[in-house]
């Protein structure tokens, strides 16, 4: 089987980029905490804002067992300015980040992130913003795939990774390698029974050979070599809500879907002739020069017809704002520029910060 290693290495080798105008929806099923509008709050719309005298992180890279990837400062980055910037919301005061507090909250609890390597990068972030707070605690790691964990003994609780690329199934038939859009089997009875699900996806269905994980692509009756990926994309996420709603219970069972996490190589979208590589400052303002990219629309209309709560942790607008925070050039076993993942630290950073935020706004415990 492939290693993590190896995925985050083709992950850098095909570059799509779709981007226009998004609207925004809302109704009484698709839960959007990016649209409290209880309390007027938005977490996630507001700016990056530059303090010279900090590049303290919420935590030290070396100090934490868990990373294998994404340690641009072990890599030979050596400025610290991407670390000087903190998300500041519009209308809103973002709680500091306490990790005991989570553990607290999370107590007994089984949290497992579902995705691809930007799930991966998230669940590094998480694992080691956790140990940070609690150095002491016990802790229990298994690095596997396509199940890696941390279990914080003292609190019972255990952050899962579970690593699927496109969240619906592929078959190896006679015919070869067949991406299912329309099922989701196996893996579906893995991520039951768990207190809290955070899924990702997307930038897999973008990938064509050799990099590309199958051969054909079925929907519905049809079996085709190909089809238009966004099609694609929309075609998977539904079976995916459609899971949700079948087999989640409310009650038990918390779901959020990290909003779509941008890449930075085509420099000419904020003024540059190149990509990610020597970037050092976040694009100024609110709002990214040609909006929001396309497929975070068709994010927005799946979960809007969905049944059951899903909480999105909108982060693509304040993440395309960070073409400063990705490995590019200082990354491990690549001679390539790495535009799509993150630093760790870094900005996986303020996603688990808003997503603590999340749960101190919207749940008492």
């Amino acid at each position: 089987m492939m290693g993590f290693k190896q995925q985050a290495i083709l992950i850098i080798l095909v570059v799509l980029f779709v981007s226009t105008n998004a609207d925004i929806f809302q109704n009484e099923s698709y839960v959007s905490i990016n649209g409290d509008s209880t309390r007027g709050c938005n977490l996630f719309k507001g700016k990056w804002v530059y303090n010279p005298y900090s590049s303290k992180a919420h935590y030290d890279s070396s100090s934490c067992p868990f990373i294998d990837s994404f340690e641009c400062l072990k890599f030979g980055r050596q400025d610290y300015e991407y670390l000087k910037f903190s998300w500041e919301p519009a209308s809103c005061y973002l709680p500091r980040f306490d990790g005991v507090d989570l553990l607290r909250r999370w107590r007994g609890k089984n949290i497992m992130l579902v995705g691809d390597s930007l799930s991966l990068d998230q669940w590094t972030s998480l694992v080691c913003m956790l140990h940070a707070e609690v150095p002491n605690t016990k802790t229990t790691y298994v690095r596997q795939y396509p199940i890696s964990y941390v279990k914080f003994e003292d609190y019972g609780v255990t952050i899962y990774l579970y690593t699927s690329h496109y969240l619906v199934d592929i078959v190896q038939e006679s015919m070869g390698r067949v991406l299912k859009l329309d099922f989701i089997s196996q893996q579906g009875d893995v991520w039951k029974g768990m207190d809290m699900l955070i899924f990702n996806t997307w930038h897999w269905y973008t990938f064509t050979p050799p990099v590309q994980e199958w051969d054909f692509v079925q929907h519905g009756s049809t079996i085709t070599r190909d089809m238009n990926r966004l099609a694609a994309f929309r075609r998977g996420l539904t079976t995916w809500a459609r899971w949700v709603d079948q087999n989640v219970d409310p009650s038990k069972t918390k779901v959020f879907f990290l909003g779509i996490s941008p890449d930075h190589y085509v420099g000419r979208e904020w003024g540059s002739g190149w990509n990610c590589a020597g970037e050092q400052q976040p694009i100024g303002g609110s709002i990214y020069p040609t909006g929001r990219p396309r497929v975070a629309k068709i994010v927005d209309k799946v979960l809007r017809t969905l049944r059951k709560p899903v909480y999105m942790l909108d982060v693509t607008t304040l993440s395309q704002l960070r073409k400063d925070a990705h490995p590019s050039i200082y990354s491990q076993s690549h001679n390539g520029v790495d535009c799509t993942h993150w630093c760790v630290p870094g900005l996986p950073d303020t996603w688990n910060h808003l997503l603590y935020a999340t749960l101190v706004r919207s749940f008492a415990n």
